[in-house]
């Protein structure tokens, strides 16, 4: 049973719901970039070694798809090298860990839901970086699993949800992309699944999660704008208009499609997971009975 975990990239989307989920009987040690650089390996054995740790979880990275297109060096530092570092420590303390990756790491062409062993072909630095960051992880020897994801969202942090609403109440129109289909992520139902899969010990090697169900970028949207006027978050239906990818270049390439199959982790957790739309409804309802407050 585990009993202290690190938790590396508190700061994040993710890394700030796996704090508000810490199951019962668990301490965490929760360390934002500041606190813990992970590029640093004697940072590393320092922090690990001033507590025993029975797992970490790393919800570090360099995220930003576009800008790593020219800060090659950057991202591969955080993504990809600093995820071996963390896993050879942990290797060597016999500390279990999770590792967040990527639906990035795919090219989008296959058509169905992409399971843990198809083949990885990522189409920008952003994705290859996490590719490598995950095969370090699993090369370390450490017990160790990688998990996918994408589309992540939550109320703290730059996303998807957070950006669109800011639009949607400033703007009349907005365009949206609706060719590129993926499932949208809530953090907080992420962050459970990362606490049920850190403590099966015989979960090894890559695990898909992501909400339940699929959309476009455009569908999502539209939800937002929907579920956003139904809890009081935005006062005005402005007109969201579909286009596809190519009329919205972006320096990084995107997968077309993104869908994750989840089958492997719905055996090994129990449970089937959150429809996208149901996650999102809970997660405008709580935003909007905070502003209330």
């Amino acid at each position: 049973m585990l009993s202290r975990v690190l938790i590396c990239g508190a700061g994040g989307q993710v890394g700030q719901a796996l704090t508000l989920c810490i199951p019962q009987g668990m301490s965490v040690v929760a360390r934002q970039r500041a606190e813990l650089d992970i590029t640093n390996p004697d940072a590393i054995a320092a922090t690990l070694d001033e507590h025993k740790f029975c797992g970490l979880i790393n919800a570090a990275a360099y995220t930003a798809v576009d800008q790593a297109e020219s800060d090659v060096a950057a991202a591969k530092a955080v993504n990809s090298v600093a995820p071996g570092l963390l896993a050879s420590a942990c290797a060597a303390r016999g500390i279990r860990m999770l590792h967040l990756s990527t639906d990035f790491v795919f090219d989008g062409r296959a058509g169905r839901p992409y399971r843990p062993d198809d083949a990885a072909h990522p189409l920008g630095v952003y994705g290859a970086s996490k590719l490598a960051g995950e095969r370090a992880v699993l090369d370390s020897g450490a017990n160790a699993l990688v998990l996918r994801t994408g589309w992540v969202y939550s109320r703290p942090g730059r996303n998807f949800v957070t950006t669109l609403l800011r639009l949607l109440a400033e703007r009349q129109q907005l365009s949206v992309v609706e060719d590129q289909i993926g499932t949208p992520t809530w953090a907080r139902g992420l962050a459970d699944t990362c606490w049920a899969l850190l403590a099966k010990p015989e979960a090894v090697g890559v695990f898909h999660w992501s909400d339940a169900g699929a959309c476009s970028w455009y569908d999502f949207a539209c939800a937002i704008r929907a579920q956003g006027l139904r809890h009081g978050l935005l006062t005005s239906a402005a007109t969201l208009t579909p286009i596809p990818a190519a009329h919205y270049p972006t320096p990084a390439q995107r997968p077309g499609f993104s869908v994750l199959d989840k089958s492997t982790t719905r055996a090994v957790i129990g449970h089937s997971g959150v429809h996208w739309q149901d996650n999102l409804d809970a997660m405008l309802s709580e935003w909007a009975s905070l502003d209330k407050e």
